[in-house]
C-alpha cells in the first residue's frame, strides 16, 4: 500500500505546531520522517511533504477525522455548527459548563487510548475509564464519537478562516435545544386563543396568572366545542413565549404601558462624557430625602417635614455643586441654587444646563421663552433678565430640556440621587422607605409624630450638615465608578473637576448684578393710589404718569419694604416704597395726612405745569428759546432796556445755614438710592449662599 504524503503546512496545522517549528523537528531527526519534494509547474521554490505515517497518532486521526467531513461535507451539518455559543451559553448556561468538564474527560481518554495498540487493551481500558467517571461503555463511545466529529469540524472551519471553533467540541457533548415551536399536543387554533388571552390589554394590565388564563381557555373552548390541553402544556407554552425576549418585551409594553416601557425596556445610547469638558453641561433636578426632619414653620410651630433638596451635577466630573435643602422648592430656591453654584469654588458658570421638565425649570422667566418650546431661538444678549431668561442673565449659553417620564436622559443626576437613598438617607433613624418604585414593600413603618414630640429628629439645619459632611468627604473623595469606565485619569469628583484638563470657562457676572436677578418679578396694573401688592400700597410720584397703566416690577421677597418700577420695554421708573394706610377719621394721624396732602398738591402742580406748557403758543414757545440761546452762563449778552417781566408769586428759598446743611444731607443721602439698599441686603444673601 502506497504511503500517504500531506503538505509540510497541513502536516504542522495537525500537530499543533508553526511551520517552521515541524521544520526544525525533522532537521533535528531526518531519520524518523520521510519527506519528499516536488518541482511546482509553475516554477519557484519546491513544495515540501511528509509521509503521514511519520505524524503522531493523534495528528493522524485529526487527519481521518477531516478527510470523513470532507467525504460527508454534503449532508447535513450537526446542529452545534451554526448555533450562536453565546445564546446558548445564556439560556442553558448549566448545561454548558458541564460539558466543558465532561470536554476534558473525552480529551483525556482519546489522548491516553492511542497508545494501547491491540484492540483488547483498548476495550478494557475504555471499561475501567468509563466506570471510572460514572457511565457505561457505549456512553463514553457516544461521547468520543461527538467529540472526534466536532474537532473536525472545527479543523474545517479553523481552515476556512483562521478562526477558532474549539467551543464546537464543547456544544457537541451538550444537549440539543429543543426545536422552537414544537407543541404537537397544541393545534393552532388552540394557540392563538392562548395567545389572545395572554395579549389581551385589560387582561395583561391586571397582572393575570396561568390559573387565570386557563380558566378562560377552559370557558372559551367549552363554549366552541374544543378540546383543550392540560394546564402543565399550557404553562410550558407560555414559559417558552416568555423565554423569547421580543415577546415578553411585547407583553411588558401591554401590561404596563408606553411610559414604563420607555423607563425599563427601550433601547438607550450611552453618552461619551468623556468628550465633554468640566462645566460643559451641567444636569439639575430635586430630590426629596426619604427620612423626616424637624421643621420651624414662620409661625414658630414645629412640624415634622421630609426635606428637598436642589442640586447640580457636572456631567464629566460627577461633582456635585449648588446644593440646596428646603422644606419646598420653588422658582426662588432654583435660582439661588444656580447662584450658588456660579459663585462657588467647586462650580462656576456652566455653557449649557440639561433640566427637568418641571415648571419651575422650564418657567419663561427663567428660559425667556414660551414654556412649549423645547429649545431657545438665536437671540442678542440683553441685561433684561426677563427678556432673555434668568438662565442667560447669568452668562448660561443654552438650556436643553429632558422629554417628560424620560428619566434615563438626565441619568447622572438620578443615578446620583439613588446613591444619595442608599448611602446617605438609609443612615438615619427616621427613615421611612421610598414609595417611587414599583413596590410598596419599600416602605419601612416609623412613627414620626412620636419621634418629633420625644425630639428625636434631626433639624433641618443638623440634617444639612450633615449632607454637607458626606457629600465633601465620602462622595466627592470616592472613586466614581462611571469615571473609571470613561478611563478617567482622575477616577474621584473633586479630582476630576480640579485636574481635567478639557475646561469651559466663562467669568461670572457681578454679584450686585446677580443679587438683583434673584429678586422676584411680576407685572402690574397702577391705580391712582399706586400699586396695590402684598395687602400694602407702594407709591412714588413717578408713579402718577402710569395710572392706568401695566409695568414690572421686582422685590425681595424676603424684604417687601419697597419694591423696584420698570416700564414694561425695560426702563427704569422709581423705588415704590410701601405706605402707611390712612385710617378712617378721626383715627387718622396728622402726619400721614399732612404727607398725603402734600403729595397730592405736588402731582396737581406737575400736571398744571404741564397743560400750561401745551397751551403755549408757537410764538410763545420760539421767545422762550431765543431768550434761551442768549443766555450763557446766566450773563445777557445783548444790551438794552428789557420789559419788566410779571411779577410772580414764589416762596423764597430759606438761606440760613441749618437749612442748607439739612438740603446738603438730604441730597447725598437720596443719591444713588435705587440700587444701593437692596445691593447691599443681596450681597448679604449671596455671601449666605455662598
Amino acid at each position: 500500500m502506497a504511503e500517504t504524503y500531506i503538505q509540510l503546512s497541513e502536516a504542522a496545522e495537525l500537530e499543533g505546531i508553526n511551520y517552521e517549528a515541524l521544520k526544525k523537528k525533522i532537521q533535528r531527526n531526518p531519520e524518523k520522517y520521510s519527506v519528499k519534494k516536488e518541482h511546482r509547474e509553475s516554477g519557484g521554490r519546491e513544495l515540501t511533504y511528509i509521509a503521514l505515517e511519520s505524524l503522531s497518532r493523534e495528528a493522524k486521526r485529526k487527519h481521518a477525522e477531516k478527510n470523513k467531513i470532507a467525504v460527508t461535507d454534503e449532508k447535513e451539518k450537526p446542529w452545534y455548527v451554526d448555533i450562536d455559543v453565546n445564546w446558548y451559553k445564556e439560556k442553558y448556561k448549566q448545561n454548558y459548563y458541564k460539558a466543558i468538564e465532561l470536554r476534558n474527560v473525552i480529551k483525556e481518554f482519546v489522548k491516553v487510548r492511542d497508545k494501547y495498540r491491540s484492540y483488547g487493551d483498548r476495550t478494557e481500558y475504555a471499561t475501567e475509564y468509563a466506570k471510572q467517571h460514572g457511565m457505561s461503555q457505549r456512553t463514553l463511545y457516544r461521547y468520543e464519537k461527538a467529540y472526534l466529529e466536532a474537532t473536525a469540524w472545527s479543523m474545517k472551519l479553523e481552515q476556512e478562516d483562521g478562526c477558532s471553533y474549539e467551543y464546537l467540541q464543547v456544544l457537541a457533548l451538550c444537549r440539543k435545544p429543543k426545536e422552537e415551536g414544537k407543541f404537537p399536543s397544541l393545534s393552532n387554533e388552540v394557540k392563538t386563543l392562548i395567545e389572545n388571552i395572554w395579549f389581551d390589554k385589560g387582561f395583561a394590565q391586571n397582572r393575570p396568572t396561568i390559573e387565570m388564563l386557563y380558566f378562560k381557555l377552559e370557558q372559551e373552548a367549552g363554549n366552541r366545542g374544543w378540546k383543550y390541553p392540560s394546564y402543565q402544556t399550557v404553562a410550558r407554552y407560555i414559559h417558552y413565549l416568555m423565554e423569547d425576549c421580543n415577546e415578553r418585551n411585547a407583553h411588558y409594553l401591554l401590561a404596563n404601558g408606553t411610559k414604563e416601557y420607555r423607563n425599563k425596556v427601550m433601547h438607550k445610547c450611552a453618552r461619551d462624557l468623556g468628550a465633554l469638558p468640566v462645566m460643559g453641561m451641567v444636569q439639575g433636578d430635586e430630590h426629596t430625602f426619604d427620612c423626616w426632619v424637624a421643621y420651624r414653620n414662620t409661625n414658630g410651630k414645629v412640624t415634622a417635614i421630609k426635606p428637598k433638596l436642589v442640586a447640580w451635577i457636572d456631567m464629566r466630573s460627577r461633582a456635585i455643586m449648588g446644593d440646596i435643602m428646603c422644606k419646598d422648592a420653588n422658582m426662588q430656591i432654583l435660582k439661588q441654587s444656580l447662584i450658588k453654584m456660579i459663585y462657588s469654588e467647586v462650580g462656576g458658570v456652566p455653557q449649557c444646563i440639561l433640566i427637568d421638565n418641571g415648571k419651575d425649570y422650564t418657567a419663561k422667566a427663567m428660559t425667556g421663552r414660551n414654556r412649549k418650546e423645547r429649545r431657545a431661538e438665536t437671540e442678542p444678549i440683553s441685561l433684561d433678565s426677563e427678556a432673555q431668561g434668568f438662565y442667560k442673565s447669568i452668562g448660561i449659553q443654552d438650556d436643553f430640556r429632558a422629554l417628560p417620564y424620560s428619566g434615563w436622559v438626565k441619568a447622572q443626576i438620578e443615578r446620583f440621587f439613588g446613591s444619595v437613598c442608599s448611602q446617605f438617607t438609609k443612615w438615619f433613624d427616621s427613615y421611612t422607605g421610598t414609595l417611587t418604585g414599583s413596590k410598596t414593600a419599600g416602605k419601612v413603618k416609623k412613627d414620626i409624630p412620636k419621634l418629633l414630640e420625644q425630639g428625636k429628629l434631626l433639624t433641618i439645619e443638623e440634617f444639612y450638615e450633615l449632607w454637607e459632611k458626606w457629600k465633601n468627604e465620602f462622595y466627592m473623595q470616592k472613586v466614581h465608578r462611571g469615571l473609571k469606565a470613561q478611563k478617567e485619569e482622575y477616577t474621584t469628583p473633586l479630582g476630576c473637576f480640579q485636574n481635567a484638563e478639557e475646561r469651559y470657562f466663562k467669568a461670572p457676572p457681578p454679584r450686585s448684578y446677580a443679587a438683583m436677578l434673584l429678586m422676584k418679578a411680576e407685572r402690574v396694573h397702577v391705580s391712582n393710589q399706586g400699586i396695590k401688592r402684598f395687602g400694602t400700597i407702594y407709591y412714588s410720584s413717578e408713579l402718577a404718569d402710569y395710572q392706568g397703566k401695566k409695568v414690572d416690577i421686582k422685590y425681595d421677597p424676603n424684604n417687601l419694604t419697597s419694591i423696584f418700577v420698570y416700564t414694561t420695554d425695560g426702563k427704569q421708573i422709581c423705588e415704590a416704597k410701601s405706605q402707611e394706610l390712612l385710617q378712617v377719621a378721626p383715627r387718622v394721624s396728622q402726619k400721614a395726612l399732612e404727607e398725603h396732602l402734600k403729595e397730592q398738591n405736588r402731582q396737581l402742580k406737575k400736571d398744571r405745569e404741564r397743560i400750561a406748557n401745551r397751551q403755549k403758543t408757537l410764538a410763545e414757545r420760539s421767545n422762550e428759546h431765543e431768550e434761551a440761546d442768549n443766555v450763557v452762563g446766566g450773563l445777557e449778552l445783548t444790551i438794552g432796556k428789557k420789559q419788566t417781566a410779571k411779577k410772580n408769586n414764589v416762596v423764597s428759598i430759606p438761606t440760613d445755614r441749618q437749612y442748607a446743611e439739612k438740603k446738603k444731607a438730604d441730597v447725598e443721602e437720596n443719591e444713588n438710592t435705587f440700587f444701593a439698599d437692596k445691593a447691599r441686603a443681596a450681597m448679604d444673601m449671596i455671601q449666605q449662599l455662598g
